[in-house]
Protein backbone atom coordinates (compact mmCIF):
# COMPACT_ATOMS: atom_id res chain seq x y z
CA UNK A 1 0.00 0.00 0.00
CA UNK A 2 0.99 3.35 -0.78
CA UNK A 3 1.13 6.50 1.60
CA UNK A 4 -1.47 7.82 -0.36
CA UNK A 5 -4.93 6.37 1.32
CA UNK A 6 -8.11 5.74 -0.51
CA UNK A 7 -11.42 6.23 0.63
CA UNK A 8 -11.83 2.33 0.93
CA UNK A 9 -8.62 2.56 3.06
CA UNK A 10 -9.97 5.63 4.90
CA UNK A 11 -13.16 3.63 6.19
CA UNK A 12 -11.26 0.23 7.03
CA UNK A 13 -9.12 2.31 9.14
CA UNK A 14 -11.87 3.63 10.93
CA UNK A 15 -13.40 0.12 11.44
CA UNK A 16 -10.01 -0.74 12.68
CA UNK A 17 -10.33 2.09 15.61
CA UNK A 18 -13.32 0.44 16.46
CA UNK A 19 -12.08 -2.48 17.17
CA UNK A 20 -8.95 -0.56 19.15
CA UNK A 21 -11.09 1.40 21.15
CA UNK A 22 -13.15 -1.34 22.22
CA UNK A 23 -9.86 -3.64 22.80
CA UNK A 24 -8.80 -0.42 24.70
CA UNK A 25 -12.33 -0.20 27.24
CA UNK A 26 -12.20 -3.35 28.21
CA UNK A 27 -8.59 -2.99 30.14
CA UNK A 28 -9.18 0.69 31.00
CA UNK A 29 -12.84 0.20 32.72
CA UNK A 30 -11.36 -2.74 34.84
CA UNK A 31 -9.28 -0.17 36.51
CA UNK A 32 -11.29 2.83 36.90
CA UNK A 33 -13.04 4.34 39.79
CA UNK A 34 -10.70 1.08 41.65
CA UNK A 35 -7.53 1.56 44.06
CA UNK A 36 -4.80 2.02 41.92
CA UNK A 37 -0.63 2.23 42.66
CA UNK A 38 0.39 5.69 40.75
CA UNK A 39 3.83 5.85 39.82
CA UNK A 40 5.84 9.30 39.40
CA UNK A 41 7.39 9.93 36.21
CA UNK A 42 9.33 12.76 37.28
CA UNK A 43 8.75 16.65 36.63
CA UNK A 44 6.47 17.73 33.43
CA UNK A 45 6.29 20.77 32.51
CA UNK A 46 5.63 23.05 35.54
CA UNK A 47 4.59 20.11 38.18
CA UNK A 48 7.05 17.63 39.53
CA UNK A 49 3.83 15.10 39.25
CA UNK A 50 3.59 12.91 35.93
CA UNK A 51 1.78 9.51 37.19
CA UNK A 52 0.99 6.76 35.35
CA UNK A 53 -0.51 3.65 36.25
CA UNK A 54 -1.26 -0.29 35.36
CA UNK A 55 -4.66 1.21 33.01
CA UNK A 56 -2.32 3.69 30.91
CA UNK A 57 0.05 0.25 30.30
CA UNK A 58 -2.10 -2.68 29.68
CA UNK A 59 -4.25 -0.39 28.33
CA UNK A 60 -1.38 0.36 25.03
CA UNK A 61 -0.71 -3.45 25.27
CA UNK A 62 -3.57 -4.53 24.13
CA UNK A 63 -4.24 -1.37 21.46
CA UNK A 64 -0.68 -2.77 20.42
CA UNK A 65 -1.05 -6.46 20.21
CA UNK A 66 -4.08 -5.68 17.75
CA UNK A 67 -1.94 -3.61 15.81
CA UNK A 68 0.59 -5.81 15.16
CA UNK A 69 -1.83 -8.27 14.47
CA UNK A 70 -3.71 -6.75 11.57
CA UNK A 71 -0.67 -4.31 10.55
CA UNK A 72 2.19 -5.77 10.93
CA UNK A 73 4.55 -3.85 8.45
CA UNK A 74 2.84 -0.34 10.23
CA UNK A 75 5.22 1.26 12.94
CA UNK A 76 4.16 2.21 16.40
CA UNK A 77 4.31 4.66 18.66
CA UNK A 78 2.98 4.82 22.22
CA UNK A 79 3.28 6.88 25.55
CA UNK A 80 4.09 3.76 27.73
CA UNK A 81 6.63 2.23 25.81
CA UNK A 82 9.32 2.35 23.06
CA UNK A 83 8.23 2.90 19.71
CA UNK A 84 8.51 0.01 17.05
CA UNK A 85 9.86 0.81 14.16
CA UNK A 86 9.45 -0.78 10.85
CA UNK A 87 10.19 1.39 8.00
CA UNK A 88 6.83 1.91 6.76
CA UNK A 89 5.07 4.96 5.87
CA UNK A 90 2.18 4.29 8.66
CA UNK A 91 2.51 4.70 12.08
CA UNK A 92 0.32 3.85 14.75
CA UNK A 93 0.21 6.44 17.58
CA UNK A 94 -1.33 5.83 21.08
CA UNK A 95 -2.30 7.53 24.31
CA UNK A 96 -3.90 4.88 25.70
CA UNK A 97 -5.42 7.46 28.81
CA UNK A 98 -4.81 10.70 27.72
CA UNK A 99 -5.47 12.12 31.19
CA UNK A 100 -4.41 10.04 33.72
CA UNK A 101 -4.79 12.69 35.93
CA UNK A 102 -8.35 12.62 35.86
CA UNK A 103 -8.40 8.79 35.48
CA UNK A 104 -6.89 8.75 38.96
CA UNK A 105 -8.92 10.72 40.56
CA UNK A 106 -12.45 9.17 39.00
CA UNK A 107 -13.52 11.58 36.96
CA UNK A 108 -14.77 10.71 32.98
CA UNK A 109 -12.91 13.38 31.20
CA UNK A 110 -10.25 11.00 30.45
CA UNK A 111 -10.20 9.13 26.87
CA UNK A 112 -7.96 6.88 24.50
CA UNK A 113 -6.37 8.43 21.74
CA UNK A 114 -5.28 6.76 18.67
CA UNK A 115 -4.58 8.00 15.38
CA UNK A 116 -2.53 6.97 11.95
CA UNK A 117 -0.06 8.52 10.75
CA UNK A 118 1.11 8.71 7.09
CA UNK A 119 4.30 10.21 7.85
CA UNK A 120 2.59 14.00 6.91
CA UNK A 121 -0.25 13.88 8.82
CA UNK A 122 -3.00 11.90 10.83
CA UNK A 123 -5.20 10.34 8.58
CA UNK A 124 -7.84 9.35 10.95
CA UNK A 125 -8.47 10.00 14.88
CA UNK A 126 -10.30 7.95 17.74
CA UNK A 127 -11.55 9.85 21.05
CA UNK A 128 -12.70 6.87 23.08
CA UNK A 129 -14.20 7.85 26.80
CA UNK A 130 -15.83 4.37 27.36
CA UNK A 131 -17.19 5.19 30.74
CA UNK A 132 -19.32 8.17 29.15
CA UNK A 133 -19.94 5.56 26.22
CA UNK A 134 -18.91 8.49 23.75
CA UNK A 135 -16.72 7.35 20.64
CA UNK A 136 -15.63 10.17 18.62
CA UNK A 137 -13.88 9.11 15.24
CA UNK A 138 -12.50 11.54 12.56
CA UNK A 139 -11.74 10.78 9.27
CA UNK A 140 -11.99 13.06 5.51
CA UNK A 141 -15.16 12.48 5.33
CA UNK A 142 -16.48 13.69 8.48
CA UNK A 143 -16.08 13.34 12.36
CA UNK A 144 -18.87 11.02 14.26
CA UNK A 145 -19.77 10.84 17.89
CA UNK A 146 -21.34 7.04 18.48
CA UNK A 147 -21.52 6.75 14.65
CA UNK A 148 -23.58 10.24 14.14
CA UNK A 149 -21.73 12.86 12.16
CA UNK A 150 -21.35 16.15 14.51
CA UNK A 151 -19.91 19.78 13.61
CA UNK A 152 -18.15 22.85 15.00
CA UNK A 153 -20.42 25.31 16.28
CA UNK A 154 -19.73 29.13 14.48
CA UNK A 155 -17.57 31.69 16.70
CA UNK A 156 -16.22 34.29 14.78
CA UNK A 157 -15.18 36.64 17.93
CA UNK A 158 -13.75 35.30 21.05
CA UNK A 159 -15.70 37.66 23.04
CA UNK A 160 -18.39 35.12 22.60
CA UNK A 161 -16.27 32.38 22.86
CA UNK A 162 -15.73 29.52 25.54
CA UNK A 163 -12.15 28.75 25.84
CA UNK A 164 -9.98 25.91 27.79
CA UNK A 165 -6.59 24.81 28.63
CA UNK A 166 -6.03 21.51 30.49
CA UNK A 167 -4.22 23.50 33.03
CA UNK A 168 -3.43 27.33 33.07
CA UNK A 169 -0.98 27.28 36.42
CA UNK A 170 1.60 23.71 35.71
CA UNK A 171 0.73 23.08 31.69
CA UNK A 172 2.94 26.39 29.86
CA UNK A 173 6.52 25.90 29.47
CA UNK A 174 7.08 29.08 31.15
CA UNK A 175 5.45 32.47 32.24
CA UNK A 176 5.20 34.34 29.26
CA UNK A 177 2.89 31.28 27.47
CA UNK A 178 0.87 31.64 30.26
CA UNK A 179 0.62 35.22 29.89
CA UNK A 180 -0.17 35.00 26.24
CA UNK A 181 -2.68 32.09 27.20
CA UNK A 182 -4.77 34.85 29.83
CA UNK A 183 -4.23 37.64 27.30
CA UNK A 184 -6.92 35.15 25.02
CA UNK A 185 -8.67 33.95 27.88
CA UNK A 186 -9.60 37.56 29.29
CA UNK A 187 -11.20 38.29 26.22
CA UNK A 188 -13.54 35.23 25.84
CA UNK A 189 -17.18 34.71 27.19
CA UNK A 190 -16.35 31.87 29.37
CA UNK A 191 -12.81 29.71 29.97
CA UNK A 192 -13.61 26.23 31.65
CA UNK A 193 -10.64 24.22 32.18
CA UNK A 194 -9.13 21.08 33.59
CA UNK A 195 -10.54 18.19 30.76
CA UNK A 196 -7.42 16.98 29.17
CA UNK A 197 -8.27 15.34 25.86
CA UNK A 198 -12.29 16.13 26.27
CA UNK A 199 -11.96 19.27 25.57
CA UNK A 200 -11.07 19.25 21.80
CA UNK A 201 -14.36 16.68 21.61
CA UNK A 202 -16.14 19.20 22.78
CA UNK A 203 -15.40 21.80 20.12
CA UNK A 204 -15.96 19.22 17.64
CA UNK A 205 -19.38 18.90 19.48
CA UNK A 206 -19.97 22.58 18.82
CA UNK A 207 -20.37 22.87 22.79
CA UNK A 208 -16.64 24.76 23.01
CA UNK A 209 -15.21 26.83 20.60
CA UNK A 210 -11.14 27.41 21.58
CA UNK A 211 -8.16 24.98 23.09
CA UNK A 212 -4.85 26.36 23.82
CA UNK A 213 -2.12 24.17 25.16
CA UNK A 214 1.68 23.75 25.36
CA UNK A 215 3.77 20.97 25.86
CA UNK A 216 2.21 18.54 24.07
CA UNK A 217 3.44 14.87 22.54
CA UNK A 218 2.59 13.58 19.13
CA UNK A 219 0.45 10.91 21.01
CA UNK A 220 -1.58 13.66 23.12
CA UNK A 221 -2.29 15.91 19.46
CA UNK A 222 -2.49 13.65 16.81
CA UNK A 223 -5.78 11.67 17.09
CA UNK A 224 -7.56 14.91 17.92
CA UNK A 225 -6.71 17.00 14.77
CA UNK A 226 -9.03 14.44 12.18
CA UNK A 227 -11.24 14.83 15.08
CA UNK A 228 -11.79 18.53 15.05
CA UNK A 229 -10.96 19.19 11.13
CA UNK A 230 -13.43 16.23 10.03
CA UNK A 231 -16.10 18.49 12.44
CA UNK A 232 -14.95 21.52 10.60
CA UNK A 233 -11.99 23.40 12.89
CA UNK A 234 -8.64 23.88 12.23
CA UNK A 235 -5.69 22.80 14.98
CA UNK A 236 -2.19 24.30 14.07
CA UNK A 237 0.60 25.49 16.62
CA UNK A 238 0.62 29.27 17.99
CA UNK A 239 1.64 30.11 14.50
CA UNK A 240 -0.62 28.96 12.14
CA UNK A 241 1.43 26.13 11.03
CA UNK A 242 1.05 22.08 11.77
CA UNK A 243 0.44 20.86 15.01
CA UNK A 244 1.27 17.23 14.58
CA UNK A 245 4.26 17.07 16.44
CA UNK A 246 3.30 18.99 19.75
CA UNK A 247 4.38 21.49 21.36
CA UNK A 248 2.12 24.74 21.25
CA UNK A 249 -1.36 23.72 20.25
CA UNK A 250 -4.49 25.58 19.57
CA UNK A 251 -7.40 24.35 18.19
CA UNK A 252 -10.60 26.14 17.01
CA UNK A 253 -14.17 25.06 15.48
CA UNK A 254 -14.42 28.53 13.66
CA UNK A 255 -11.46 29.79 11.27
CA UNK A 256 -12.43 32.81 11.81
CA UNK A 257 -11.85 32.78 15.09
CA UNK A 258 -8.46 31.06 14.85
CA UNK A 259 -7.03 33.65 12.82
CA UNK A 260 -8.10 36.09 15.99
CA UNK A 261 -7.03 33.88 18.57
CA UNK A 262 -3.21 33.46 16.21
CA UNK A 263 -3.18 37.76 16.66
CA UNK A 264 -3.48 37.65 20.27
CA UNK A 265 -0.90 34.62 21.03
CA UNK A 266 1.64 36.71 18.72
CA UNK A 267 0.80 40.16 19.45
Amino acid sequence: MSNSASVKDYKAYADFLHQLGDAAAAVSLKYFKKPLDVVNKGPKLGSDFDPVTIADKNTENAIRSLIRSRFPSHNIHGEETSPEQNNSHYTWVIDPIDGTRAFICGIPTWGTLISLFDGTKPLVGLLDQPYLKERYIGTPDGTTLNGVKIACRPCPDIKHATISTTDPLQFFTDENEQDRFFCVASRAKLMRNGFDCYAYAMIAAGHMDVVIESGLEPYDIQALIPIIEGAGGIVTNWQGGPAHHGGQVLACGDRRLHKQVIELLNQ
